[in-house]
Order: C-alpha cells, then sequence, then structure tokens
C-alpha cells in the first residue's frame, strides 16, 4: 500500500516538494540547500582537516592538552584528534610534551592570529 501524496492538486503524483522537511533536521535530497558530496569543506591548507582551527583554539586553554580532552569538548572523537594533534606537531603548530600530551606553540598562536598561512608549514622529518 502506498501513501497518499500530501501536494494540493498543483503537483504531479509522487513529485516532491523542495524544501521538504521530515523533521529529522537533515536537509533531504531532493532540497536546493543539500550538499552534493564533492565540496570539501573549508580548510586553510590541502593538508589541515576541519577540526583543526578548533583544536588548536582548544589548546590556547591550559586545560586542554590531551586528544581526551578535545572529545570531551566535542571537537571530534579521542582518535582522531591524536592524530589531528600528531599531523599539528609535524608542522609546528602544536609540541608533544609526553605521551598523548600536546601544548599549542608560539608558531601555533601566530597561525590563530592569522599570520601564518599554514599551506607554507612543511612537515618536519620524524
Amino acid at each position: 500500500m502506498t501513501e497518499p501524496n500530501a501536494n494540493d492538486g498543483d503537483e504531479e503524483p509522487g513529485a516532491t516538494t523542495p524544501n521538504a522537511d521530515d523533521g529529522d533536521g537533515v536537509p533531504d535530497a531532493n532540497t536546493p540547500d543539500a550538499d552534493e558530496g564533492d565540496e570539501e569543506p573549508d580548510v586553510a591548507a590541502d593538508w589541515m582537516d576541519p577540526v583543526d582551527d578548533r583544536i588548536l583554539e582548544l589548546m590556547r586553554e591550559s586545560y586542554i592538552f590531551d586528544p581526551d580532552h578535545i572529545e570531551t569538548e566535542g571537537v571530534c572523537r579521542a582518535p582522531h584528534a591524536a592524530y589531528r594533534c600528531r599531523e599539528l606537531s609535524k608542522r609546528g603548530l602544536l609540541v608533544k610534551q609526553a605521551i598523548g600530551m600536546y601544548d599549542i606553540t608560539e608558531l601555533g598562536e601566530r597561525y590563530l592570529e592569522g599570520e601564518v598561512d599554514p599551506s607554507d608549514l612543511e612537515p618536519e622529518d620524524e
């Protein structure tokens, strides 16, 4: 049995209404606002991840120093945070203090102030 179409008779049966919202808070595939999946999130450099800026901002706060704290703040899951901290460390934006503990560097602070172009940062050899 099929559900009756909820249109007012001006549309073809089975047609979808633009901007239809089924209440889940996610744009439906037929809405003009829905992503086509080909757009990348805005990041400052090809090597960066969308969560990197938020991780660096949290590292400015003295009580945020490890990936578990980043997860607690709701930025991303701890394993991804740990990976991103390692990548940010390779570029000199964070420094590893101990196993799983990081701190922001002067370069990281300058990046957050807009004084450093991250696309110019080369990874350091490990």
